[in-house]
């Protein structure tokens, strides 16, 4: 941003073009997206937007960023929930919160996942997927499930791409299966991974 906004109407206004800015995302694409279409959104002239903003990347920057936090925050939540706890309801607590994250707006999940240069949207997704690892390892480490993966960072790495990706296709694939059956299936695969013995001498 050029400036910081520091008193509530400049405060107002930014989070107006934002908001904005991720409605044009929403609405028109990244290939349209423009700093006109997001004045013209907000309701104020280019020249007010261009106060705060320089082009259009630096909103965009913003409204990834913020999309990506916001999954990463549920998710992490749900962990933090669940960190004293083990066992299926907190798998599923946090499989839940993740396809809840993903799904609160696919349209835009599309845009950032399809439509974005892979280099704009890598660091803030390869964050979402650090912190959840990080977490989930923790989670892992604390808990009986060591005994069986006894490196909880490769276990939660296996699990969070796993998991992701599984709930990122049901949301932009949308397949014929129920929200709550994709669930039950997200939930057996890492009880099954979980309980699952070393299998390195079996061949």
């Amino acid at each position: 941003m050029r400036k910081t906004p520091r008193q509530a109407r400049s405060k107002a206004t930014v989070e107006r073009i934002l908001t904005a800015g991720r409605q044009v995302l929403v609405d028109d694409g990244y290939e349209s997206f423009s700093t006109n279409r997001v004045a013209a959104a907000a309701g104020i002239s280019p020249g007010s937007l261009y106060q705060y903003f320089s082009d259009k990347a630096s909103i965009l920057d913003i409204v990834i960023s913020r999309y990506w936090e916001d999954v990463s925050e549920r998710t992490a939540s749900a962990l933090a929930l669940h960190a004293s706890t083990t066992g299926t309801p907190a798998i599923r607590s946090v499989a839940d919160a993740l396809l809840a994250g993903l799904e609160q707006d696919p349209t835009l999940l599309r845009v950032l996942t399809e439509e974005l240069p892979a280099s704009r949207n890598r660091d803030r997704h390869a964050a979402l997927v650090t912190r959840v690892r990080d977490l989930t390892a923790a989670y892992l480490h604390a808990g009986a499930v060591a005994r069986n993966r006894p490196d909880a960072h490769l276990t939660a790495w296996v699990l969070v791409v796993a998991m992701e990706n599984i709930a990122l296709r049901w949301v932009l694939d949308r397949p014929p299966y129920p929200r709550e059956a994709v669930l039950e299936e997200m939930v057996a695969l890492t009880v099954g991974y979980l309980s699952q013995t070393d299998l390195s001498g079996v061949r």
